[in-house]
């Protein structure tokens, strides 16, 4: 069984946990926004890296009294290690780790990959860690509202055993999130489906806003400044409370949520914004012809709508 954290007691009975000393690798956006989450629940960050310049400016701006340091001497002062790199490096970072034993044992360590369970940090478990995946299903934007917005975020967590899960919901519970398990095997599925969520979104929301700035290019709007291509101007104003109104019927009222021609089953409508949105973008009709599809099989549509999406497609 893996010990308590030097210094002091595994949460039980509901109680809070002890107060940790936590190590950041890296100061990246994820990292320096969980750390200052942690930082206002009274635990401390005692350490992070911050190789890049960015990084640097990051720990400086939210984590003023850390000490930056070295990727291998972080791991010294942390009895709570949070590895929050990209995907990509973390297992890379882990065997690093490993090969050099810098990491002590029963050092809790955490990293926040969403495609990863406890699995990729086994190098370190086998060292004595006590190994969590605690994933925030939130997206980052380096701003101040990135920790603000961990309130009420959901965290996908994976452990070894009831006594990693206790640790993973305090944490998560202390920083005013909502802690879900999610199993070893099922770590690829949860984070496709919030990449679809939210990376889709952005780009749907993006050529959405660039085909209105088309259909309005050069237009004053009652005494407003012409159409550009700015970002927050007109064309995302007259987007945004349409989409989260969509948003929140979608998560509210499911099936029901679905509205517009392809719903209806008007297929001249479908046809007619397929050939507009070509002449302005042929990259953004195909994915308008990708979603519609799809809205099609989902709301049902009749035989009309689909064969003038298949239509446009061979055209």
């Amino acid at each position: 069984m893996v010990q308590p954290p030097a210094g002091g007691k595994l949460p039980h009975d509901g109680l809070r946990p002890a107060r940790l000393t936590i190590g950041v690798i890296s100061a990246g956006r994820v990292g320096t926004a969980l750390g200052a989450a942690l930082e206002r629940s009274d635990h401390v960050v005692a350490a992070c890296s911050a190789v890049s310049a960015a990084s640097r400016r990051r720990a400086q701006r939210w984590l003023p009294d850390t000490a930056v340091l070295p990727v291998d001497e972080v791991p010294a002062r942390a009895e709570l290690l949070l590895l929050a790199v990209p995907d990509a490096e973390l297992p890379a970072l882990v065997r690093g780790l490993a090969a050099t034993s810098v990491v002590r044992p029963n050092t809790i360590v955490a990293h926040t990959s969403g495609a990863n369970g406890i699995a990729v940090l086994e190098p370190l478990t086998e060292q004595g860690a006590l190994p969590l995946a605690i994933h925030p299903a939130m997206t980052f934007a380096g701003t101040d509202e990135d920790v603000d917005r961990l309130r009420g975020t959901c965290f996908g967590i994976t452990a070894a055993d009831e006594i990693g899960y206790a640790i993973a919901q305090s944490l998560v519970l202390e920083i005013g999130g909502e802690p879900f398990r999610v199993r070893e095997d099922a770590r690829t599925l949860y984070h496709a489906a919030l990449a679809h969520a939210s990376n889709h979104l952005v780009t749907l929301v993006l050529d959405a806003a660039e085909a209105l700035r088309g259909a309005l290019w050069g237009q004053e709007l009652l005494g407003q400044q012409p159409i550009d291509d700015t970002p927050g101007g007109v064309a995302e104003r007259i987007i945004g409370p349409l989409a989260r109104a969509s948003l929140e019927n979608a998560l509210q009222r499911g099936q029901a949520a679905l509205t517009g021609p392809v719903a209806r089953g008007d297929a001249a409508a479908v046809a007619g914004h397929l050939q507009a949105l070509a002449e302005v973008d042929p990259d953004v009709a195909q994915a308008y012809r990708t979603n519609a599809r799809r809205t099609a099989q989902r709301a049902d549509a009749p035989q009309e709508v689909l064969d003038a999406l298949a239509e446009a497609g061979q055209g």
